[in-house]
């Protein structure tokens, strides 16, 4: 069995810590816990890790955010992976930092990379684990705010958070969606673990 996980960002330096590239880092963390590396490949970076049978193909689209479509909908074709096995990491403005909620399928929510994946495909039927960011930001600063780097307290959240985000990510390949929603999204949504607050 094979899964694309595909985390969503921008490539380069200047987007390396910002809240938009919070798919990025969380991959980044799986490949570094599993000793893989990425390789440049067309579309995007590209690794693969193992897990209780399963082969999890990680995709960091080099399309940056707002045309990840074209990089997800080539390497379902390439690795010959069904939409049901596709799962996207995203950063969602719409609930608290590091709160996440694992869904099935459903609509772009306002995120243009989700809204391209979804023009590409023609359907949004593909589970998707949306990462809080908030919306702390003044009337007409969204751009910023997403493309800004983010504070330490937001840094540590994510680190903190990173290992549970992981495990939603192994349990979709091996249990399925359903289950793992079952299983992990109160846990998910919830921030009170000393390192925030109660969604």
């Amino acid at each position: 069995m094979k899964y694309l996980i595909t985390g969503l960002g921008n490539i380069g330096e200047e987007y390396k810590n910002t809240r938009h590239n919070i798919g990025f880092i969380i991959l980044d963390a799986w490949a570094k816990e599993s000793s893989v590396t990425f390789s440049d490949r067309r579309y995007g970076c590209i690794t693969q890790v193992k897990y209780k049978g399963r082969t999890f193909v990680l995709l960091k689209p080099s399309t940056f955010v707002n045309r990840s479509g074209n990089a997800v909908r080539y390497w379902l074709r390439k690795e010959k992976i069904p939409t049901e096995n596709l799962l996207v990491l995203v950063d969602d403005l719409s609930i608290p930092f590091g709160s996440m909620r694992l869904r099935s399928k459903g609509g772009d929510g306002g995120h243009n990379g989700l809204a391209h994946i979804n023009m590409i495909l023609g359907n949004s039927n593909y589970a998707r684990l949306r990462f809080g960011i908030e919306n702390d930001f003044m009337t007409g600063g969204q751009v910023n705010y997403v493309l800004g780097e983010m504070t330490e307290d937001e840094k540590t959240i994510l680190a903190n958070r990173t290992d549970l985000a992981l495990e939603i990510i192994k349990s979709f390949g091996t249990i399925g969606v359903e289950l793992t929603m079952t299983k992990y999204n109160k846990e998910a949504k919830s921030l009170d673990n000393g390192e925030g607050e109660n969604s």
